[in-house]
């Protein structure tokens, strides 16, 4: 990590083939897990349809939703640390008939949500913003992403007070307490969570041979307040009642929901568009993203002979340039496909940064270039870049295990290297891709890891 030589990075952040290594789009690995059912798994009985909890989603939204469509349409600046400055939450506070802490707290889960990314020091609204009216699936993949982040959209209350260690062990048992909550279909009493919390952390600290904590104070009870509070902060849980005697907690229905997904590891979002050939290269793309590599290339095939090369080469690379980095890989792996014919206009792509990863590659691949070798044309802000953008390709489509074999094929040295080279990328999605890989990753000593870079990333810390 202290060679100056831009290339020379001990990690295999890129695979041989990102694009096909893009899994999570279809074209190689992302049907394998749910191919093989004849039919998605049923959400438990009495789960609301998508649409209302779609509907529940937004409303849990309506006025971070309002502030990333103020922040579009209004100074969409927001600071090299992602900070909205005290004058534009003054203006949006005024504005929108908010206060100036709603507004703090509003453009945290804005951008948590993905609502709101920032480039270059300015905020511009995310694709899901864009597809927020229309799109159900994108509405509850933003809340999910919320929901997996509640421990950064709602920090403990005094950092002082607080052991980060200890606070790092109830973030990381806090999924067997939704867990347990689902499971019991109905209201928990909290002192039952508290002694849930208590066995677990202590086999946490079991697990690593460390000491059990201080028993002169127990923390515990104030950090399981914490938990559920900020967890109904974003809406998975029903506040609790201050004035009744029993204390009780209960998931609201989005949170059962998100909650059966993570215990099923299915993905939601399901897009079944017909009529590749006369659709637009995004809906075609999409289409083509549920199937395996072959007959993707088929369907690709067949939609670049229905038009001029030249008209579906400028479409494909539009495509390209938009939010979603599923269709930004997808949409190569289409160029591959029309070969050389598309090489001016790549070539011209590649000086663009948020195509510069990719159309350096195919350019390379194009050329006859060694597999082995393709990665290294890339400097290692670049190849940390096409990780993070290959991983929210997956955070957004893909199921958490394969976020997880994502990051493992990437370290070659140690996931704390790997880490700062991503925190170096400067992608608008890193943070996101940090807390679903967190959420998502078996090993807790890793989770803890990518959870305090997320952290770092999102507060602008080193």
């Amino acid at each position: 990590m202290t060679s100056r030589t831009s290339r020379d990075t001990p990690l295999r952040l890129v695979p041989r083939r990102p694009s096909l290594a893009f899994a999570v789009g279809g074209s190689a690995a992302r049907p394998t897990a749910t191919a093989r059912r004849s039919r998605p798994p049923r959400p438990p009985e009495g789960t609301p349809a998508l649409s209302e909890l779609a509907r529940q989603a937004r409303a849990e939204l309506a006025d971070t939703v309002r502030l990333a469509r103020w922040a579009e349409a209004g100074p969409g600046t927001a600071g090299p640390t992602g900070i909205l400055p005290d004058a534009d939450v003054q203006q949006a506070a005024a504005e929108l008939e908010l206060t100036e802490r709603q507004i703090r707290s509003g453009w945290d889960r804005a951008r948590l949500a993905g609502l709101i990314e920032l480039h270059q020091g300015a905020a511009r609204p995310g694709w899901r913003l864009r597809a927020w009216d229309r799109d159900n699936t994108a509405v509850l993949r933003g809340w999910v992403a919320l929901f997996d982040a509640w421990s950064l959209a709602h920090p403990p209350g005094d950092p002082a007070e607080a052991d980060p260690s200890l606070v790092a062990e109830v973030v990381e048992a806090t999924p067997q307490l939704l867990s347990f909550l689902h499971l019991s279909s109905g209201p928990v009493p909290v002192d039952t969570l508290l002694d849930l919390l208590r066995q677990r952390v202590a086999e946490l600290r079991t697990e690593r041979h460390e000491p059990p904590a201080d028993g002169a104070h127990d923390p515990l009870p104030a950090l399981l307040n914490w938990v559920l509070d900020a967890i109904a902060g974003v809406g998975a849980l029903h506040p609790r009642d201050a004035c009744s005697d029993t204390q009780e907690a209960v998931l609201t229905p989005l949170g059962n929901w998100a909650v059966w997904v993570k215990l099923e590891q299915i993905c939601v979002a399901a897009q079944g568009p017909a009529g590749h050939i006369e659709q637009s290269a995004e809906k075609m793309l999409r289409a083509c993203a549920r199937l395996s590599p072959g007959p993707a290339r088929a369907e690709y095939r067949a939609w670049l002979a229905a038009r001029p090369v030249g008209l579906a080469v400028a479409e494909l690379l539009e495509t390209a340039r938009g939010e979603d980095a599923l269709l930004r890989g997808l949409a190569f792996e289409a160029l591959r496909v029309v070969g050389a014919p598309a090489e001016p206009a790549v070539r011209a792509s590649s000086e663009e940064p948020t195509l510069r990863p990719y159309a350096l590659l195919w350019l390379a691949e194009q050329d006859g270039g060694d597999p082995e070798a393709v990665a290294g044309l890339l400097t290692r802000e670049e190849t940390a870049w096409l990780w993070v953008d290959t991983a929210a390709a997956v955070a957004d489509h893909g199921e958490g295990q394969l976020l997880v074999s994502h990051l493992d094929a990437a370290v070659e040295g140690s996931v704390r290297s790997l880490l700062v080279e991503i925190r170096g990328a400067g992608h608008p999605r890193t943070v996101q891709v940090l807390v679903a890989l967190a959420a998502a990753h078996p090993d807790p000593a890793v989770a803890k890891a990518v959870r305090r870079a997320a952290f770092q990333v999102h507060t602008g810390g080193a």
